[in-house]
């Protein structure tokens, strides 16, 4: 939407005819201008009606420059104080066993993961997220941010293996705090998802949690795994337990020591249920401000303003550049 941010400078408008009165009033005679006079004096009455209307059209434009026209933009909402949402996704080795399916489709867990991590990353309208990556050791892949584009699009391009094939479940945990730490007050929630068990990392999950109970922050902890996976062998089909390596028991008591809640995802239907009981416990920032994006224009009037300015500059200096008038037909009479 095109606005002015001093609309109220327009009444400026017609101070040129009030300053040409008031000096015809007290001199006389008519407002002259440098430069001016004798291109009104040497031009037609035509020519004079067509360059009063130029000077007009420089000053309207040079008002219209002064007045700061704008182009709005949409509004844009912007949480006031809103819950800051770490996510913790496992990459270790074992994330790639193919035991879940995603619309008829064999996948690996990881990749269940990213299919429906997204779409709860774009129902988090208001909250600030944040990514981290863990194996051998955990790294921040996105800080938090209310960018959800950019948090989808770095999962997206997360690879298995790409941080090592272990699990350093505790030192995701400690990165999360720390992370935490650089915010102000707000509801702080980590939610973490695994297949396995802490085997890698410098610090304890137990003693990484009671840390981030100590600064009030909340983890919800998902174990990702399926309870039989039918496998082909010479002996004809076998049935074994692909999350054997999952701790379940450290999962919940990390989630009790921060007072949140531990969750089992066995096919993409559990992991997505997860995110919609998530969603109810904690529901999404409403406390909402909002903003418009501006641009500003008032170098397109200007430019304007100058090319008048420029235009009439040349007509006053067209006549010195013409060529002097000859009597051709005198010269064809000799």
């Amino acid at each position: 939407m095109l606005a002015l941010y001093w609309p109220w400078l327009l009444i400026l408008l017609p101070l040129p005819l009030l300053i040409k009165r008031v000096n015809m009033n007290s001199a006389g005679g008519y407002l002259q201008l440098p430069g001016i006079a004798s291109t009104v004096t040497n031009t037609t009455p035509t020519n004079h009606k067509f360059g009063r209307k130029r000077y007009w059209l420089m000053w309207l434009f040079l008002l219209l420059a002064i007045a700061r026209p704008q182009w709005l933009g949409d509004p844009i909402e912007l949480p006031a104080k809103g819950r800051d949402l770490m996510m913790a996704v496992d990459l270790s080795g074992s994330m790639q066993i193919e035991d879940m399916v995603v619309n008829g489709k064999t996948v690996n867990r990881f990749t269940l993961i990213q299919h429906v991590l997204s779409d709860f990353i774009e129902r988090r309208k208001g909250d600030r997220l944040g990514l981290i990556l863990f194996a051998d050791h955990a790294y921040l892949q996105a800080p938090l941010t209310l960018d959800r584009r950019s948090v989808a699009t770095f999962l997206d391009d997360a690879q298995i293996g790409l941080v090592g094939k272990q699990t350093a479940i505790g030192e995701a945990i400690a990165l999360a705090v720390k992370r935490f730490d650089k915010v102000d007050e707000s509801n702080r929630v980590l939610i973490l998802l695994t297949d396995g068990s802490n085997n890698a990392g410098n610090i304890e999950p137990d003693v990484a949690a009671q840390i981030a109970a100590k600064r009030n922050i909340t983890i919800y902890t998902i174990g990702v795994g399926a309870d039989v996976l039918e496998r082909r062998t010479i002996f004809g089909k076998e049935r074994v337990n692909p999350s054997m390596d999952l701790d379940e028991g450290q999962l919940k008591k990390i989630a009790d020591l921060t007072k949140g809640r531990y969750f089992r995802a066995r096919n993409s239907e559990d992991l997505e249920g997860i995110y919609q009981e998530i969603d109810k416990l904690e529901p999404v920032s409403r406390d909402q401000l909002s903003y418009r994006p501006k641009s500003e224009l008032f170098y397109w009037p200007l430019l304007m303003s100058l090319l008048v300015s420029f235009l009439i500059s040349l007509q006053q200096l067209w006549p010195s550049l013409s060529l002097p008038k000859t009597n051709t037909s005198k010269e064809a009479n000799r």
